[in-house]
């Protein structure tokens, strides 16, 4: 596959997609997006407004009353037109992305794989979406049936721009609903790119894009018609998605922040540990990841030897360029955030841990306008550190050591988010029970990092509210309705 040409293949239009119709903002606001690893900007693009917002809603009201009528094969039909779609264009999308967002092309490949599995997943639930029916005795008949909610929007996060907005449009549009999609403001293009794509699959008003910060998510969070919003985002982020919601009572679907836990007990392979803890880490993408093991308890029989490995282990993730094919670790997302995580490195080695690899930032030539990490892995971390309580979002991992199961269990739950967990042992027995005392909605045992398509993901504590990636995922779009029938009323 010939690698394409970024200039070639970023979106022609980066106004607000409505549903069929490209409008620029009432208060005519563009703002730049930048390539992370240069800094150079790549285009500017639409600032929606609270009024922006208002539009496309009432535009997706008028799209939801077509689409809900739409058969359900038939709606399954223009989703795998859509994953088809994806799939054709990929490489495209990932080098999107990989300019916007600066994870490497190579990872962002996978991403779109994985967005169009989802919709073609989702197009095949259509005929799921089944009620039942209650006995009532021979005169009666009584029901139930699912219809969808109407227009749903999807804030979506940075770290995964255009599986985000590929994937998670399909479940409520397969269930019938119109979506509005608020791409991420730090990496916007590929969403865009998408919307002209699909452009004219759908009825108007059905799949709409508004680019903005936190005035068009909060305008559509608290909008009275819009039936639910779904976030991908931080604790803070979720809580304010929360409140604007309230107001209308209307449902969230949050996927929230983690400070997740691998967990290696003496009986494990030193070198399957070190290797699960490069992996659980997430380092192709910098860390950026919300269920990234950033957390390492080893237990004392095999810490120094796991530990002693893992710079080797770690020697693939060189940061590099991301739209360079070869490159295994790209740029964090933007300046801010760069020095967000620069500052968790600076408190680490001024509490005292020990900098096993990495611990600075990556400036190198090519790279020097970037916002480049080296990977970095602490050991002689303390539970009172900042690196071993928040949530870092960057290429960090706070090495524990221990000894007593039940000290470190306390440990592993004693913070408010839950999301994974991944728990090493040959003993099932003692994995099982593990498993059972972790406070996380998704847990692996001798595996790490993995989805898979039709598993609940999601997590417990402020980590969020709902799951996504299996069938609960598209039902969560739907209201159950009762019909009873009195056969003889008549």
């Amino acid at each position: 596959m010939t690698q394409p040409e970024l200039d070639k293949v970023l979106p022609r239009r980066t106004d607000i997609y409505a549903g069929g119709t490209w409008q620029a903002p009432i208060a005519g606001s563009y703002v730049d997006t930048l390539n992370p690893a240069t800094g150079k900007v790549l285009a500017s693009v639409a600032e929606a407004s609270a009024q922006d917002a208002d539009a496309v809603v009432k535009r997706a009201q008028k799209g939801f009353l077509e689409w809900r009528d739409v058969v359900p094969l038939e709606r399954a039909r223009i989703l795998k037109e859509v994953a088809t779609l994806l799939r054709l264009h990929g490489d495209e999308l990932a080098m999107i992305d990989a300019a916007n967002c600066g994870n490497p092309y190579t990872e962002m490949l996978g991403d779109a794989a994985i967005a169009a599995a989802q919709m073609d997943f989702f197009a095949g639930l259509v005929t799921e979406m089944k009620g039942d029916t209650i006995p009532m005795g021979p005169d009666r008949v009584n029901m139930t049936t699912r219809e969808p909610l109407g227009v749903v929007a999807r804030i979506l996060a940075f770290n995964h721009p255009f599986m985000f907005c590929g994937g998670k449009m399909a479940a409520p549009l397969a269930a019938g609903n119109a979506v509005i999609i608020k791409p991420p403001v730090q990496a916007p293009l590929s969403a865009l790119r998408l919307a002209e794509l699909v452009d004219g699959l759908f009825p108007e008003g059905v799949f709409s894009v508004l680019p903005g910060g936190t005035e068009a998510g909060a305008a559509l969070a608290e909008h009275p018609d819009v039936a639910k919003v779904t976030l991908i985002g931080s604790v803070a982020a979720g809580q304010a998605v929360m409140r604007s919601a309230s107001d209308t009572l209307k449902p969230v679907l949050l996927e929230l922040g983690g400070k997740n836990a691998l967990i290696a007990y003496p009986d494990s392979d030193s070198n399957k540990i070190a290797d699960a803890i490069v992996a659980g880490m997430n380092f192709g993408w910098c860390g950026q990841s919300c269920g990234s093991t950033s957390r390492a308890f080893l237990h004392d029989d095999l810490h120094d030897a796991v530990v002693s490995q893992l710079p080797a282990k770690i020697a693939r993730y060189q940061p590099g360029i991301p739209t360079d094919p070869a490159t295994t670790m790209g740029a964090l997302v933007s300046q801010t955030h760069f020095n967000r995580v620069m500052e968790f490195i600076e408190s680490a080695k001024s509490e005292g841990a020990h900098a096993v690899t990495g611990g600075h930032a990556v400036t190198d030539g090519a790279l020097a306008d970037g916002c480049f990490i080296a990977p970095t892995i602490f050991a002689d971390v303390t539970p009172q550190m900042r690196i071993a309580r928040e949530e870092i979002f960057g290429p960090v991992l706070a090495v524990r050591r221990w000894s007593d199961e039940t000290e470190m269990l306390e440990e592993v739950n004693g913070l408010d988010v839950g999301l994974t967990c991944a728990i090493w042992s040959r003993d099932l027995a003692t994995a099982h029970r593990a498993a059972n005392r972790v406070e996380a909605g998704f847990v692996w045992i001798n595996e790490v990092g993995k989805h898979f398509l039709g598993a609940p993901f999601g997590g417990v504590k402020q980590s969020g509210i709902g799951r996504e990636e299996g069938i609960g995922e598209l039902l969560s779009f739907t209201h159950e309705k009762n019909i009873h029938i009195n056969l003889s009323g008549q």
